[in-house]
C-alpha cells in the first residue's frame, strides 16, 4: 500500500516543525579574527610597570631554566626533556594568574608553568628524571601531576573545578594542552562537559605549530583552534602567544570570568617551539631553518624588552638583575641535579592505593625480606 492509498491521504497535509532558534547567539562567543596582542600599541600604558617588570624577570629565569634542562639531558641528569623556548610567555603567564587557592593542571611540556608558579625546579623535574611519581606534592603545590598522555588532564580539571563549585570553593582550574592535544578525544569530552556543567575552568592550548612533526594544517581544518570553543557554547580567545602582555591579560579575564560563575573559556595562544619536541626528536626532518629563523626575530623576551626600555621601564641594571637571578636559579639546579638520587625500593609501595592490597603488603614484605638479606650480607 502506498500513502496514496491509505485512508486520509489525500488530505494530509505534514505539520510543520516549531520555529528552530539557536540556543545561544554564537556571535560573542567567537574569537577575534587576528590574534590580540598588546605589546606595540598604546594598550600597554594600562598595564602596571611591576606587572610588566615581574613579566619579564620570569620570562628570562625560564628561557634560562629551559636551556639547563636541555643541558641536564646531555649529561644524563634527565631522561627527556620537552622544552618551551619561544613559549616562555604563555608558560610564565598561565602561572601568574592563578591566585594561591587555584588549580594548574600542566601537561608534561608545562614545567616552566609550574615553577613559575613556584614549584621547586627540582622537583618540576624529578618526573623527568625517571625518579619515582609525581616529585612533588599536588594538593600543597595546587598543581596536578605532569601529564604525558595527551589531554588526559583536561577531563581531571573540570572534574576538580566543577567539584569545587559544587561545595562552594572559590577555586578556578587552569589547564594546559599542545595543538596535538586537540585531536584527542579527551579535549573535547572535557570541553563538552565545561560548557554543559559551566564549570570555572580555563583550557590554555598553546599552538606551537606541531604535534611532534604533524603541522597544525594536517590536524584540523578549523579557521583556528579557539573557533572550537563555539560548538560547545564558550568564548574562544585567540591571542599571540609571544605576547606576554596579551597572553596574561587574556588568561587574566578568563580566570575572572570563570571565578564569578560565567563558566569556561578556550584560550588559543599562537606560539612556536623554537626547540625539538624533545632531546630525542630531529627537528631539522620536518621543518626549515628558516622557519624556525622568522619565529626568532618574535621572541617574547625581546618583544617585551624592546617596549619596556623604550617606554623607560626597563635600564640596563634591570636587565642585567635579571640576567643574573636567572644564572643563580641555574646553577642552584645544575648543582643539585648533579647529586644522585637517594632512592628508596620500598616507595613502590607508596601512593599506589589508599588502603594497600593483601598482595601489595605480600609483595612489599618481600621485598623487604631481599632488601635485609641484601644488606646483611654486605655487612658480612
Amino acid at each position: 500500500m502506498t500513502v496514496q492509498e491509505l485512508p486520509g491521504a489525500a488530505s494530509y497535509r505534514p505539520t510543520p516543525p516549531p520555529a528552530w532558534k539557536p540556543r545561544t547567539d554564537p556571535a560573542p562567543l567567537l574569537p577575534d579574527p587576528e590574534p590580540y596582542r598588546v605589546l606595540g600599541t598604546d594598550a600597554v600604558t594600562g598595564f602596571a610597570p611591576e606587572l610588566l617588570r615581574r613579566l619579564h624577570s620570569e620570562l628570562v629565569r625560564g628561557r634560562r631554566y629551559n636551556a639547563q634542562a636541555t643541558a641536564l639531558t646531555k649529561q644524563g641528569r634527565l631522561a627527556v626533556y620537552p622544552s618551551t623556548t619561544g613559549q616562555e610567555a604563555c608558560e610564565v603567564a598561565a602561572a601568574l594568574v592563578l591566585e594561591e587557592r587555584d588549580w594548574l593542571f600542566p601537561s608534561y611540556r608545562d614545567t616552566l608553568a609550574a615553577v613559575a608558579r613556584g614549584l621547586d625546579p627540582v622537583q618540576a623535574l624529578t618526573l623527568l628524571r625517571g625518579d619515582w611519581h609525581t616529585g612533588y606534592d599536588p594538593r600543597e603545590h595546587r598543581i596536578a601531576p605532569l601529564c604525558t598522555p595527551l589531554a588526559t588532564q583536561l577531563p581531571h580539571a573540570v572534574g576538580l573545578a566543577h567539584a569545587a563549585r559544587l561545595k562552594g570553593d572559590d577555586v578556578v582550574a587552569l589547564a594546559m594542552v599542545g595543538d596535538g592535544g586537540t585531536s584527542e578525544g579527551d579535549f573535547h569530552e572535557a570541553l563538552n562537559f565545561a560548557a554543559v556543567w559551566q564549570a570555572p575552568v580555563v583550557f590554555l592550548v598553546q599552538n606551537n605549530g606541531f604535534a611532534i612533526s604533524v603541522p597544525l594544517a594536517k590536524q584540523t581544518a578549523a579557521p583556528s583552534l579557539a573557533h572550537k570553543a563555539v560548538g560547545y557554547g564558550m568564548p574562544g580567545r585567540l591571542v599571540d602567544g609571544n605576547d606576554a602582555v596579551a597572553v596574561h591579560q587574556v588568561l587574566s579575564e578568563a580566570v575572572a570570568r570563570a571565578r564569578r560563575g560565567g563558566g569556561p573559556t578556550l584560550v588559543e595562544a599562537v606560539t612556536y617551539r623554537i626547540d625539538a619536541h624533545t632531546n630525542a626528536d630531529d627537528a631539522t626532518r620536518y621543518r626549515g631553518d628558516s622557519e624556525v629563523e622568522t619565529w626568532r626575530q618574535h621572541d617574547p623576551i625581546q618583544l617585551l624588552e624592546r617596549e619596556l626600555t623604550e617606554r623607560g621601564l626597563l635600564d640596563e641594571d634591570g636587565i642585567r638583575q635579571a640576567a643574573e637571578d636567572a644564572e643563580a636559579m641555574a646553577a642552584r639546579l645544575r648543582e643539585r641535579m648533579n647529586a644522585d638520587a637517594e632512592l628508596n625500593p620500598m616507595d613502590l609501595f607508596d601512593h599506589v592505593f589508599a588502603d594497600q592490597t593483601t598482595q601489595l603488603h605480600e609483595q612489599a614484605e618481600q621485598l623487604r625480606a631481599e632488601l635485609d638479606a641484601e644488606a646483611e650480607g654486605d655487612v658480612r
